[in-house]
């Protein structure tokens, strides 16, 4: 048996072992990339090469571009001249971005996009006190998994390392993300883990006030927040301790949003708001039309709350009672239909308002006997009651995909290790406001969800649009919420159930106890999709093509699991992938076979009636509720962002967002010439999906 290598010096001067799997691995892409698929090649290359590298090196450490040569000539020797080509030319992509990447000062050893690797920079890895950053991108992975596995330390004394290095490992394999405050703020000063809160507002300036300063705060550490803004008595309703009249709800979302403005421009990200407006306030048409100017209340999204009887009302040409919060009164009365053809119009025009089913929301609040929930997070998968916070995290469905199959196995495991990774969280977390501690360790609520959806069906060949994509993503979500439960029970046999548990609708209903009130949730994962690489939450691909601006340059990324199905099934060329450049979709191009178009279909070719039925499906598996956005064409009309919102309802969703492609200047995506040659699609610099034109939080 040959003489195996044993060192290998890096690109940075670190000696490691050799690895003969990795070269394995890169000859099996490689050949993936040019349609070859030969494991059995590809083993004997690496085993050319290990031998090679023994017999010239010896006990001295050869260096990677030395194997990388070694591997180009074995390729070439075995007869593989595209494998080699292929190999040659992700060399050469790879030593582009290595270089970018030396040009921003990171250190990548997870081998993450430029883009990511660019926000990463910009907004969570640690910098010295000279803006010089002091971690790589995996050493961020193991600082916030270090700092969570200490809250083991109270259930198992020195078992905080043993958990911290499972949590690094996931972590880096990108198989699971906590929310970006997680990542952000762990072993820092700051400590908010949390995604986002939901803050009280009553009728009074001392609250208005005191809830604006501890938004600003939680926007500063990077957390979203939402309030309701219903209890606020109406324009022109009169003020007993001046004799004056109120500005009403809608003049104080402006100076939310300015505070938030202000705020954003020191903080860690941009900060994310939602303001609900319940349908009975006499302030409802106001609210509706809020963002009708360009620019305005540009830190918030806005959703009415709205009721079942409202939505029969609408159905039944009935009037609706608009109601005085502060006194009860009957304020007035408009047809049912008016106000809701007014929502139907402002979504239309810019994709705000969206609709919070309130009703809905109730029905699956765990915890009734402490009050009904008003309000949500910022994108709308958390309802939650005051004070109230989202610890959340995502599984990266892609990276499951084994094949033409789903590793259940794997996927199980790592549904139970993230259960417990945001069960800890809560138990390390440090709050900037103190009256969002108690609540948050009373009803330990967590939210898990998925992303890289999409990018896991065009893998599976299954159309984002189809009932075996809807029977898919069921199983799937049904799957992680019983492992989650199962967790979240063995957790509480261990630690105790929640505090609240006995007041909640899992003890009326006989439901063993859990050690959370609250496990699954769907984000739309802004940034932590675009670390991952995979496409967001629940959303259909948006294009395949697209331009994004990194670096002061204009770089075009293609979507890299089409372009190794296109390699592997034989349909590669230059003037496919110009084609695609141009359209940023495959579903016209007759050199794609009809398989691989339906596989790859992108959110605009998907029909607002599948983008509903793919929400209601895995609804039906989560504890709390579904950010999806439903991406209209141009030239859907007003009748159409109607229907969706009637049939959103009618399929028990518990809110909805439409957006009509090019409603508003400020689009993170647009479908128009691109700054390079034949490219189609526009991208903003850290959008990864899913909130085509909202404020969401990267």
């Amino acid at each position: 048996m040959p003489t195996m290598p044993k060192r290998l010096r890096r690109r940075d001067g670190r000696v490691v072992g050799f690895e003969q799997g990795r070269i394995e691995v890169a000859v099996s892409r490689a050949a993936r990339e040019a349609g070859r698929d030969a494991p059995g090649r590809a083993r004997r290359v690496a085993e050319t090469v290990s031998a090679e590298v023994a017999e010239r090196f010896g006990d001295r450490p050869a260096g990677v571009e030395d194997v990388q040569d070694l591997v180009e000539q074995a390729l070439m020797a075995a007869g593989l001249a595209e494998v080699a080509r292929a190999y040659v030319l992700y060399r050469r992509r790879r030593a582009e971005v290595r270089h970018a990447k030396e040009e921003l000062g990171v250190r990548d050893e997870l081998k993450l996009g430029l883009a990511a690797v660019a926000v990463l920079k910009e907004r969570y890895l640690l910098k010295d006190r000279h803006g010089q950053v002091v971690e790589s991108t995996g050493e961020m992975m193991d600082r916030a998994a270090a700092h969570v596995a200490r809250a083991e330390e109270q259930w198992q004394p020195g078992g905080a390392g043993r958990w911290a290095e499972a949590f690094a490992a996931a972590l880096r394999r990108l198989e699971f993300l906590p929310n970006s405050p997680t990542l952000m703020n762990s072993g820092t000063t700051l400590g908010l883990l949390s995604g986002c809160v939901v803050l009280p507002l009553e009728d009074s300036l001392g609250s208005i006030f005191e809830t604006l300063g501890h938004a600003a705060l939680l926007h500063q550490a990077g957390g979203g927040t939402g309030c309701s803004f219903s209890r606020l008595r109406p324009r022109g309703d009169r003020v007993a301790s001046t004799g004056g009249a109120a500005s009403g709800p809608v003049s104080f979302l402006s100076v939310f949003d300015a505070a938030a403005r202000v705020v954003s421009d020191g903080g860690r990200r941009r900060g994310a708001s939602m303001a609900v407006l319940d349908v009975s306030h006499p302030d409802v048409v106001e609210f509706v039309e809020a963002k009708g100017d360009p620019g305005s209340l540009e830190h918030f999204n806005l959703s009415v709350g709205v009721s079942d009887r409202f939505m029969r009302a609408v159905l039944h040409g009935e009037e609706h009672r608009l109601v005085n919060p502060r006194t009860g009164a009957t304020a007035g009365r408009i047809a049912a239909g008016e106000l809701f053809e007014r929502i139907c119009a402002a979504a239309w025009r810019g994709g705000d308002p969206g609709l919070l089913f309130l009703d809905r929301v109730n029905r699956d609040n765990p915890l009734p006997a402490l009050g009904r929930i008003e309000a949500t997070n910022p994108c709308g998968e958390v309802p939650l009651l005051p004070y109230e916070s989202c610890n959340l995290g995502s599984l990266n469905l892609a990276r499951f995909v084994e094949g033409r199959r789903l590793d259940l196995d794997r996927l199980g495991a790592t549904v139970r290790l993230a259960v417990r990774f945001l069960d800890d969280v809560i138990d390390v977390s440090r709050y900037p406001v103190a009256e969002l501690e108690a609540p948050a360790h009373a009803a330990r609520k967590v939210g898990l969800g998925v992303m890289g959806l999409a990018e896991m069906l065009a893998s599976l060949g299954i159309p984002y649009g189809s009932e075996a994509a809807l029977r898919r993503a069921s199983s799937v979500m049904g799957f992680i919420e019983r492992q989650a439960r199962q967790a979240s029970a063995a957790l509480a046999e261990v630690r105790g159930p929640f505090p609240l548990y006995d007041r909640s609708r899992y003890a009326a209903r006989g439901v063993g106890p859990l050690r959370n009130a609250q496990l699954t949730s769907v984000a739309p994962t802004g940034t932590i999709s675009l670390i991952a690489g995979t496409t967001s939450g629940i959303e259909p691909m948006f294009a395949l093509s697209y331009v994004r601006h990194v670096l002061g340059r204009d770089l075009a990324e293609t979507n890299p699991l089409f372009e190794r199905t296109a390699r592997r099934g034989g349909f590669y060329s230059e003037q496919l992938m110009a084609e695609v450049d141009r359209t940023g979709t495959v579903g016209q191009l007759a050199q794609v076979p009809p398989e691989v178009r339906e596989a790859f279909v992108t959110a605009l070719e998907v029909s607002p009636e599948w983008h509903l039925k793919m929400q209601a499906a895995v609804q039906r598996h989560v504890d709390a509720a579904v950010a999806k956005t439903v991406n209209l064409r141009a030239e859907a009309t007003v009748a159409d962002v109607r229907a969706t919102f009637l049939a959103a309802w009618q399929a028990r969703s518990k809110g909805i967002t439409v957006y009509r492609n090019g409603s508003r200047p400020d689009q993170v995506l647009r479908l128009e010439p691109a700054p390079l040659p034949g490219a189609a699609v526009r991208i903003a610099d850290g959008y990864s999906g899913g909130c085509g034109g909202h404020v969401c939080e990267f």
